[in-house]
């Protein structure tokens, strides 16, 4: 069983979630890899992370390894919080992926204020440091598109430089599938993470 990890040739990311499917996991995933291969993690939401969660992702760290994971609250206006994030940014060093968790509300169209914010710090942040927005995917009432999740202002966030991805759970159980351009991959969620599904 190979623990899956997330590759991506763009440094900007925009993961949209179906329902609660583990979209804060897969970003607590990912920091755990970041933080095993060295770097620092910067992150960020209203609500810090589920503790037992937390710590089942990353229990195979060192408690030390585990300091190396930065969380901010997001409780301020939504521009103090990119201004917050660009400021330790420039003060804590080795920083190498920045999630920002539910960056905007669960349903309806996602203000242009806040992707103008958005941009905004992309624009602030090396090609070194990946930068995961993480929030609530929506159905497409049009019926024109295939699948049964899509990201909202899709086109908006492509317009920024972001790539789209997309995490569904094709059916009831543990297995999920997350979606990228015209490719997608299944996945196994587990206690300390997720498998790809291929090598299980």
């Amino acid at each position: 069983m190979g623990r899956w990890k997330f590759q991506s040739d763009n440094n900007l990311i925009h993961l949209a979630v179906e329902g609660s499917v583990g979209g804060t996991t897969l970003g607590l995933h990912v920091s755990a890899d970041t933080i095993e291969d060295g770097g620092r993690v910067l992150w960020v939401g209203e609500d810090m992370p589920d503790n037992q969660r937390f710590s089942q992702l990353f229990k195979h760290l060192s408690v030390i390894d585990s300091s190396r994971f930065h969380a901010m609250s997001m409780s301020s206006s939504f521009d103090k919080a990119i201004d917050a994030i660009i400021s330790a940014l420039d003060s804590l060093p080795s920083v190498k992926l920045v999630v920002i968790d539910d960056w905007c509300s669960s349903s309806g169209r996602i203000p242009a204020n806040k992707i103008s914010e958005v941009e905004r710090l992309s624009k602030n942040i090396s090609d070194e440091i990946t930068l995961l927005l993480i929030s609530k995917s929506s159905i497409d009432a049009s019926g024109k598109k295939t699948g049964s999740a899509f990201a909202r202002a899709e086109k908006a966030m492509s317009d920024i430089g972001f790539s789209i991805f997309v995490l569904t759970r094709p059916k009831d159980g543990p297995f999920r599938t997350i979606g990228w351009d015209d490719s997608n991959l299944d996945l196994k969620l587990t206690e300390s993470g997720y498998l790809d599904s291929q090598s299980i």
